[in-house]
């Protein structure tokens, strides 16, 4: 069972961040080779979920870990707040049409899980209705997996300490103001019914393995779920292709 409270937001303190920062760009150039395979052989797919609190760093991980990579199979989903006609439909609907296809790696910034977070919060959805939707959730992941797509699911693990200080600099500092949004304040007076919200995912949708990225530190953060995506390529072991005669 995941308890937050128990796994720290820190990397271990004896990790050399130069070294680490030089693995990171190395399992890059891996990941990019391994991507051309994915491509080539066109039978398999990965999707990279990132869940976590404002400002725990999706964007940074996108820019750290994805845009070296070729945009020719890999491309980046951000979730917003469905519009009046994906409210028309199931949760799931905007969902599904965004998963990756085979030969591709898809990151989701947000996703499903959305509907049962802050809609669980702000008791948009009764508790009946969550819980159906934790089902639909591990129905919806099974398929996807059947269909030979390899899910990553991250929760990046934010210290309220730290989430204070980069919501503050994006108010104070004009470099950071694009990334401002005063909703963000808001949510944040919830924090401890997103984390009971984000206890109650991990129990009832670990089906695929939720994976704690502790989120304070950008360089390791963004360096585990490049050893994640890494680790994901390797096990398809793929090989070129042969000409079909």
């Amino acid at each position: 069972m995941i308890d937050l409270k128990t796994i720290s937001t820190l990397p271990p303190e004896d990790l050399d961040k130069v070294a680490i920062k030089k693995l990171t760009v190395e399992m890059q150039q891996e990941i990019l080779q391994l991507q051309t395979l994915l491509l080539a052989n066109s039978k398999d797919s990965v999707l990279v979920i990132l869940q976590g609190m404002d400002a725990s760093g999706k964007d940074g991980i996108i820019r750290d870990v994805f845009t070296g990579l070729n945009p020719t199979n890999c491309s980046i989903y951000s979730f917003k707040k469905p519009t009046d006609l994906e409210f028309k439909h199931d949760f799931l609907w905007r969902i599904h049409q965004q998963v990756p296809q085979k030969g591709e790696i898809k990151v989701f910034n947000r996703s499903h899980y959305e509907d049962v977070l802050i809609q669980k919060v702000h008791q948009w959805i009764t508790p009946e209705v969550c819980k159906k939707r934790y089902e639909d959730i591990n129905h919806f992941e099974a398929l996807l997996k059947n269909n030979h797509t390899h899910i990553i699911k991250c929760y990046l693990h934010v210290s309220p300490e730290k989430q204070l200080e980069r919501l503050t600099e994006r108010r104070d500092l004009i470099e950071e103001h694009y990334k401002h949004n005063e909703n963000d304040w808001k949510e944040r007076d919830h924090w401890d019914a997103y984390q009971d919200a984000y206890h109650q995912a991990f129990t009832n949708c670990n089906q695929t393995p939720w994976h704690i990225i502790p989120a304070d530190k950008g360089w390791y953060k963004s360096y585990l779920v490049a050893k994640l995506l890494l680790e994901t390529l390797q096990g398809l072991k793929m090989d070129f292709p042969s000409l079909v005669k």
